[in-house]
């Protein structure tokens, strides 16, 4: 299947592509399997939002969703990090005394 005036880039294409196109193709490859989990986890693949415009906000807000749940992690990793460092204080002052 052919569209005028479309070329399409492929990783493993020798011929025609530049050292930008490389760095952008394996910049997509790096990104698909994001794409993949935010299908499975974040409900990318059904989109209540009628039009284009539904689908643009669609993908911003399961983005904007993604980077939320990245974000608790960190928090709930750094103040399990936290909360062990001030048992361990505890503990040793309790003990010294």
């Amino acid at each position: 299947m052919a569209i005028d005036g479309v070329k399409i880039y492929y990783p493993g294409l020798r011929r025609g592509v530049t050292r930008g196109l490389c760095t952008m193709i394996r910049g997509r490859s790096a990104i698909e399997p994001a794409i993949g989990h935010m299908k499975s986890d974040d409900k990318l693949n059904r989109n209540w939002l009628k039009g284009a415009l539904g689908d643009a906000i669609h993908a911003v807000l399961c983005g904007a969703g993604h980077n939320l749940r990245m974000i608790l992690r960190k928090l709930r990793l750094f103040y399990a990090l936290i909360r062990v460092a001030l048992l361990n204080r505890e503990a040793y002052m309790v003990s010294a005394a």
